[in-house]
């Protein structure tokens, strides 16, 4: 993931925001379970994106890769909708725990730009619903030139939206962050509608951590910047989580990505490791290289 790339990751400040306080707000009204619920995975499974993830001779990439992670966040089927027969593959490849989040197609989102989309989302959604249990969150993620001047598309969407299946949103314009009348109204509106307000968190659009959740799920997208600071910035999100979690939050999905996405099981098994200890939780650990082997650092 290219987005929010940067050149010298070491000048950015990676600090992580105070919370929004509407975002306690939502949570204080949450029944929370006595330990959250975690997925945590990377954007896809190709073995060249992936590239020493998987051990020689691995004859299916899914199989391996829902045996190590309980999840993935399917950017697939924005360049397409798959078929039913192959939703229904990858359903039967993959453990009960695991779980899917597909992203909806740019034909919706950058091509029609949200207008006139209804018989394509209902596509999707036919197709996504073969997953059954192992559905996660469905996301839509919004052209960076997707601004506040179509909020009206938006709110169609959004109202016209099947409630039976959870959705997060990602806005990419620097609008939707700077203005915050703008943003006041973008995420009431999200909150009314029971979406989440996705979180990205990259080096290069610092606006996109807004702190702001707008239900009782956390999505973060996590960037990083394939330098050795991915580490301490996932180490400072567990405390974040942290204080979200004692607020009432139940849901955490996360999802680690690099802009050369070689690194990312790597990190995302430091993530887990760091979560299983923190929370008391019982997160397989991926298999992977040794951290001294510095993958991450290319």
């Amino acid at each position: 993931m290219k987005f929010g790339k940067v050149d010298h990751p070491e000048n950015i400040d990676f600090t992580i925001p105070k919370t929004n306080k509407n975002t306690f707000r939502v949570l204080e009204n949450v029944k929370q379970k006595t330990i959250p619920n975690f997925y945590i995975g990377c954007a896809n499974w190709n073995r060249v994106d992936l590239k020493g993830f998987y051990p020689r001779g691995t004859k299916d990439e899914l199989v391996y890769y829902a045996q190590q992670f309980n999840s993935i966040e399917l950017n697939a089927t924005f360049y397409r909708n798959f078929s039913a027969n192959q939703f229904k593959k990858w359903y039967d490849k993959t453990p009960a725990h695991f779980k899917f989040f597909p992203k909806l197609g740019q034909e919706i989102s950058h091509w029609k730009r949200l207008k006139g989309v209804q018989e394509v989302v209902d596509a999707y959604l036919d197709n996504f619903s073969i997953l059954k249990e192992k559905l996660g969150t469905i996301f839509l993620q919004l052209n960076t030139n997707f601004s506040p001047k179509s909020f009206n598309d938006l709110q169609t969407f959004v109202e016209n939206w099947d409630s039976d299946f959870p959705l997060a949103i990602e806005v990419r314009h620097k609008d939707w962050f700077k203005d915050k009348t703008v943003f006041i109204e973008l995420t009431n509106l999200l909150e009314a509608y029971n979406i989440s307000n996705v979180v990205v968190d990259t080096p290069g659009r610092r606006d996109m951590m807004h702190m702001r959740l707008t239900n009782n799920e956390a999505f973060v997208r996590y960037v990083g910047a394939n330098h050795e600071i991915d580490y301490s910035r996932l180490e400072e999100w567990v405390g974040k989580l942290q204080e979200w979690v004692d607020t009432g939050l139940e849901n955490i999905h996360f999802f680690i990505h690099q802009s050369l996405e070689t690194g990312s099981p790597l990190l995302a098994k430091h993530f887990i490791e760091i979560i299983n200890e923190r929370f008391q939780t019982k997160l397989k650990i991926p298999n992977g290289k040794d951290e001294n082997e510095q993958l991450i650092l290319l």
